[in-house]
């Protein structure tokens, strides 16, 4: 737009400047028009001097058209005294282009010498109106591209500022991911580290249980020894009761096979005939039955040993209350000893 309106302002000044052909064409006519005229009415010997009136007339024209263009161009108003130098020489070309045609009454001589200085006094005033329009819009379009370079000069700062503050934004972003990054760096950390302390401690705690479990197994493996010796203890003095009642037994068992030898040797008749004998409450002269009066009160006899006192009840008809309370075993044990034997009798 502006390269458009510059070149359109440079062509209507190249158009205006042709007027000078219009001011050289009328100021030559001028002087070829008026010179005879002032030739006529100058006396003998100043003929000579004849063309200088209408070259000063029309040199003042031109000096009034140049100096009008100039002040037009710069914008200015020369006022009152310009204007009237411009119309009295307009006024004076006239009638001195004129003068001789109307003194001689050709009116058509005074239209057509009436053309050139008409012409060019409407020609310095429409050149100075179109100086003045040109140097208007000249101005105008000087304030349009004053305001354009002005509006353009806001949308940078504005575009300068929009863009700085994106810059702000992105940077205050930036700062903001930073803060954020290291915020959640930092809570990844705590956690690793609180991880790695749940970690040491479930470590420590399986450490001191796995302590306290070899202690306890360690407590309990001396407790089972401190038992498995105490039973080994018991089964030792067991194995001694049985063998102290094994030898008492035995003692008690030859003792009576002596009685037993002695009693044959008294009563030979007796040796050879078996008879039923009724229950008595005697000691037994049995092995057995020594060994169950040799028996301590409160304790049981050896299984081998009752089987062979309930065989001798038996075959001496004691009662099953006896053999139970001589051997230490229950009744019904006995019972079932006293049935085994009869079953295997009968």
């Amino acid at each position: 737009m502006k390269l458009d309106t510059t070149a359109q302002v440079q062509a209507a000044e190249r158009i205006l400047r042709l007027s000078w052909v219009i001011v050289s064409g009328a100021v030559l006519f001028s002087v070829l028009t008026v010179t005879p005229l002032v030739l006529r009415v100058t006396p003998d010997g100043w003929g000579l001097t004849a063309p200088i009136l209408p070259i000063v007339v029309d040199a003042a024209v031109v000096i009034v058209v140049r100096v009008d263009a100039i002040v037009a161009r710069l914008d200015g108003d020369a006022g009152f005294w310009p204007a009237l130098l411009r119309w009295l020489t307009g006024l004076m070309t006239l009638a001195l282009n004129v003068g001789d045609s109307a003194l001689s009454g050709d009116l058509v001589g005074v239209g057509v010498h009436s053309v050139a200085p008409i012409l060019l006094i409407v020609t310095a005033e429409a050149g100075l109106k179109w100086r003045r329009a040109i140097t208007t819009a000249i101005e105008r379009i000087e304030r349009e591209h004053a305001a354009e370079r002005e509006r353009e000069r806001v949308r940078e700062r504005q575009l300068r500022d929009e863009q700085r503050a994106d810059r702000e934004r992105e940077q205050e972003a930036a700062r903001q991911e930073r803060e954020r990054q290291d915020r959640a760096d930092r809570e990844r950390r705590e956690q690793d580290a609180a991880e790695r302390e749940r970690e040491r401690e479930h470590a420590a705690r399986i450490a001191r249980e796995e302590r306290e479990h070899t202690a306890q197994m360690e407590r309990d493996r001396a407790a089972l020894e401190l038992e498995r010796e105490q039973r080994a203890e018991d089964r030792a003095r067991a194995d001694r009761d049985r063998e102290e009642a094994a030898r008492k037994a035995k003692e008690a068992e030859q003792r009576a096979e002596r009685e037993r030898k002695a009693a044959e040797a008294r009563r030979p008749a007796l040796a050879a005939v078996s008879t039923t004998r009724p229950a008595v409450s005697a000691p037994v002269s049995t092995p057995a039955h020594a060994a169950a009066h040799d028996l301590e009160p409160g304790r049981k006899m050896g299984e081998k040993d009752a089987r062979r006192v309930v065989s001798d009840a038996v075959r001496d008809g004691r009662s099953q209350r006896q053999v139970a309370a001589l051997t230490g075993w229950s009744t019904g044990w006995v019972a079932a000893r006293f049935k085994e034997l009869e079953g295997a009798t009968a």
